[in-house]
């Protein structure tokens, strides 16, 4: 490995440092460990090494095709201290201005989709429902005032022919009346017949499966 490939490697690795020490600040800033439990707070630590381990090695790779040296180390541990003593405190306030931007840019955006898609929505839904309620009611209360005025014709109508029919039956002679009167007794005994008939066939149905039960 020549020297330009050495120094290259060595200012990579100082930075590769830097970069760990401010990935590590932003994962404990996101990760909140208090809040944690301990297994997720352990699974994020194991994902999170492995994920730094093979940016770094992958770095390493692309600046001396992976070649490792001691000294390798050593940068990397001096970008962690020049970030810990330089960059931190000007990073995490970035951070958290970064952070407040995106949460606040976050907050317009679902205020703005409130009041421009979902108001709108809703309140057309219950513009729609409130409508289909009242032509509901409407239709349902002109439905009633037309059935009254319905049955108040027909009884008008009827009542003509009612006295028409009485005048008619006065008229009759008796032997037609009386012939009349027969045959009306007869359909209405048969007709009471068919209904005894018929509540001795429902109680026997009703005790059998009494019986069952």
């Amino acid at each position: 490995m020549t020297l330009s490939t050495q120094f290259i490697t060595m200012l990579t690795m100082v930075g590769m440092g830097s970069f760990f020490g401010a990935a590590f600040d932003t994962y404990n800033r996101f990760l909140k460990r208090a809040s944690r439990k301990s297994w997720i707070v352990f699974m994020n630590d194991v994902l999170f090494w492995m994920l730094q381990g093979l940016l770094i090695f992958y770095v390493l790779f692309l600046v001396n095709e992976g070649e490792m040296r001691f000294y390798i180390f050593i940068a990397l541990l001096c970008g962690f201290a020049a970030y810990q003593s330089l960059l931190k405190r000007i990073y995490l306030h970035m951070l958290e201005i970064a952070i407040s931007w995106v949460v606040a840019i976050w907050q317009f955006l679902v205020k703005l989709f409130t009041g421009l898609v979902y108001k709108p929505i809703l309140a057309l839904l219950m513009f729609s429902l409130s409508t289909i309620i009242f032509i509901g009611k409407g239709l349902f209360s002109l439905g009633k005032t037309l059935a009254k005025i319905l049955a108040w014709t027909l009884l008008l109508l009827l009542k003509p022919i009612k006295w028409i029919l009485f005048i008619f039956w006065k008229l009759l002679p008796k032997g037609i009346k009386k012939n009349v009167e027969k045959l009306y007794n007869v359909m209405a005994g048969f007709l009471g017949k068919i209904k005894k008939y018929f509540s001795k066939v429902m109680a026997f149905i009703k005790n059998k499966t009494h019986h069952k039960k």
